[in-house]
């Protein structure tokens, strides 16, 4: 098959080199001029996965066109605050029997769209699915055994997705449910900022394991009463992700939170990260969605005040432990 991905970042080059070595014919487009010049002298992204080598199959273009005509699949894979423009600017070039797969993960701060609804919104004559789950680019450049989910509403597409993807150490799975799959991928890098200002702070496993475990929940509940399914959250978009997130030092996310837990302001740990750290971006859309599906969010409310009130990582702690006596599931009841 002729695939375009579209972004050359760390994520792309592991699933271009996934793609390629399932036999694929695989054109990547990035922006980035010295990026593409780097790729195509190299073949190996040497800031961002050094030590993964993309095969002979593959092409690398600053021209979208190039990346987009005559494929059959294009890959979207930028960070979640460009997926918007990226869209824009291949849309004149996307046809309408060609797929959209979106593998970035995010929720868009101003319309408060997941991103495969920001794709449909501006390329609307493709059909726009998802793949997720917990999937580091270090680990699959290295093809090291991993899981995730495909999600369409069409289950055609989600089959398409899982054998274009499949390989011996990448299992893909298939789900309909897409706004779930999109939720937990987006709303777990703001839970993982809460785990790095843990290990900032100097918490221990017992922090590690009640913030995941409350994130979930938090997670659940508005994913529920924005249409997701229960499972979905129970799954490899959800608890999977979340898990790998907040505890592997591969995770941007977890590790700007930890510099956020030692003190520096979200800016500063974003500069140091030198990678997009999505959960930043994610946290207000998180927040702004808590309040209009009326759904109690402590968690992300708190990691809100932190990113953007000045509120202490320490304090915020407190905070968190220090809120009114409740039960774990009101669901639960005595006969």
């Amino acid at each position: 098959m002729k695939i375009g991905v579209l972004g050359a970042g760390s994520w792309g080059i592991a699933l271009t080199a996934l793609l390629s070595g399932n036999g694929h014919e695989v054109t990547v487009w990035s922006i980035d001029k010295d990026e593409i010049a780097m790729l195509k002298e190299y073949r190996e992204h040497k800031t961002k996965l050094p030590g993964v080598i993309v095969s002979g199959n593959v092409d690398f273009t600053t021209v979208p066109e190039e990346a987009v005509t005559g494929a059959q699949l294009l890959v979207m894979v930028v960070p979640s605050p460009f997926i918007r423009s990226t869209a824009k600017t291949i849309a004149p070039f996307v046809s309408k029997d060609q797929v959209i797969v979106n593998v970035s993960k995010g929720i868009e701060e101003e319309t408060l769209m997941t991103l495969t609804e920001v794709i449909s919104s501006e390329i609307p004559q493709v059909e726009v699915a998802v793949l997720s789950g917990p999937s580091h680019a270090e680990e699959v450049g290295k093809r090291m055994p991993t899981t995730v989910v495909a999600g369409s509403t069409n289950k055609k597409i989600a089959d398409l997705i899982q054998d274009v993807f499949m390989s011996d150490f990448f299992r893909v799975y298939t789900s309909p449910d897409v706004i779930g799959i999109e939720l937990g991928g987006a709303l777990k890098n703001v839970i993982a900022l809460a785990a790095g200002m843990a290990d900032g702070l100097g918490c221990g496993d017992n922090t590690k394991a009640a913030i995941i475990t409350r994130g979930i929940s938090e997670i659940s509940r508005l994913g529920v009463a924005m249409g997701g399914k229960v499972e979905t959250f129970a799954g490899l978009s959800g608890i999977g992700d979340l898990i790998v997130t907040c505890a592997s030092a591969h995770s941007r996310n977890r590790n700007a939170g930890y510099l956020i837990g030692q003190g520096k302001t979200y800016k500063e740990a974003m500069d140091e990260v030198k990678m997009v750290v999505e959960g930043v971006y994610s946290a207000k859309a998180a927040m702004l969605l808590s309040k209009k599906y009326d759904v109690h969010m402590p968690m992300v409310e708190t990691i809100n005040k932190v990113l953007f009130e000045d509120l202490k990582a320490s304090e915020a702690m407190k905070q968190l432990l220090g809120r009114n006596k409740t039960a774990e599931a009101v669901s639960l009841t005595w006969q």
